[in-house]
């Protein structure tokens, strides 16, 4: 559904009594507000429109939601922007640079905002009128001086000059509104562009589906792909970044980020896979970035510790590892599915966290079975060792 005219109103017809609207009633609920009615002198569509966005920016944006004055866009444009945890960690990607960057798929202007603000000069490409409209307006309401073009992202290419950074977030839906994950699916064709864009910046920094194999990306895009991020947010995966630069890359860097923690490693470098403890202290949930990277022989040699299977993704320890990068938990126990067993090492358990990792059942069918209500301090992991018996680890969280 194309936002376009729904956007370019609002930069220009918003009238001071829907400003003074929006100031006063953008705490209450907006399903509420629509209920109320239409107000004299109010566009009651425009402020239902700015209060909701600015809710969701209190969260996702909140330096921007601080800021009198931001206008907001429909709610479609407000969930694909990036959340400002995730431009600020793009922003340092980049912050070497200090001449010329270009977005060419302005959108929002989330990350061009926090990525351009050490450069010189800054230009924003979008197609969408709309949006380079609100960008405009946005950008000086939040004092960051840009070019703002509205044009066709491969057009500006093709015509503009070299810069130091091109940042690159291609539409990851085709013209029904259907998501789309390949690269080549994606809008515009980073595969068919990977020539020019390489010749016209010195990095490119390219903004994926978290969706997509790292690897294969990696293989399609070329030798000049140097970093892979991979960007979690309260565990759940948001983001894969890819680095690409002029030059062949002889030593490949994947970083795993998931809020403040950070896991780097190189695919390339040799590991030593540790042996079993003789006793199983502590175990560990790797974080969403990890699981994504699929870097499970690194982190075993990294913290010392040891998969419990390798299709189980779980690690154990005999001693504590606090900086291990996912959630942590002491084994109270470890239990088979034999009915006397479970009901041993079950008994007082009235409410337990279950999940399940490379198990013949489901958690909320484990759970079931085994008759526990959702909920409280102990964690109960099912999952499957290597010589196929399925067991139950019974824990609690550390920290």
């Amino acid at each position: 559904m194309d936002s376009r005219p729904l956007i370019r109103t609002f930069a220009t017809m918003m009238n001071e009594a829907t400003r003074q609207f929006v100031r006063e009633h953008r705490e209450e609920d907006v399903r509420r507000l629509a209920l109320g009615g239409k107000v004299e002198g109010v566009d009651m569509s425009m402020a239902l429109q700015q209060i909701a966005g600015w809710q969701t920016a209190r969260k996702k944006l909140p330096s921007w939601a601080a800021v009198d004055g931001i206008i907001y866009p429909p709610h479609l444009n407000m969930e694909q922007c990036s959340s400002e945890q995730t431009a600020r960690y793009k922003g340092a990607l980049s912050l070497s640079q200090r001449e010329t960057f270009v977005d060419l798929t302005g959108g929002f202007g989330v990350d061009f905002s926090f990525m351009s603000c050490s450069f010189k000069k800054r230009i924003y490409v979008e197609r969408n009128s709309g949006l380079c409209e609100m960008a405009r307006h946005n950008f000086q309401v939040l004092g960051l001086e840009a070019e703002v073009v509205n044009g066709d992202a491969e057009e500006y290419l093709r015509k503009m000059s070299h810069a130091d950074v091109i940042f690159l977030d291609p539409a990851r839906r085709d013209e029904h509104g259907c998501r789309t994950y390949g690269i080549e699916d994606c809008t515009p064709n980073v595969l068919e562009l990977m020539p020019l864009l390489q010749e016209k910046a010195d990095i490119l920094i390219l903004k994926l589906s978290p969706m997509l194999d790292w690897q294969k990306a990696v293989k399609d895009l070329g030798k000049g792909v140097h970093e892979v991020h991979i960007v979690s947010v309260d565990n759940e995966c948001k983001e894969l970044l890819l680095v690409v630069r002029q030059q062949p890359c002889t030593i490949l860097k994947v970083v795993c980020v998931n809020n403040e923690d950070l896991f780097e490693f190189s695919p390339s470098a040799r590991t030593t896979v540790n042996r079993k403890p003789l006793t199983m202290s502590c175990l560990y949930e790797p974080n969403a970035s990890i699981m994504k990277a699929g870097c499970f022989a690194q982190v075993e040699e990294r913290f010392g510790v040891c998969q419990l299977s390798v299709n189980s993704h779980l690690f154990i320890s005999s001693h504590e590892v606090r900086d291990f990068p996912g959630r942590q938990f002491h084994i109270e126990a470890v239990t088979s599915m034999n009915k006397q067993e479970l009901k041993a090492a079950l008994q007082g358990i009235e409410r337990a966290n279950i999940a399940v990792r490379n198990f013949p059942l489901t958690a909320e069918v484990l759970r079931k079975k085994l008759k526990i209500k959702d909920g409280g301090d102990l964690f109960i992991f099912g999952t499957t060792l290597p010589d196929n018996s399925h067991k139950l680890f019974i824990c609690r969280k550390i920290g």
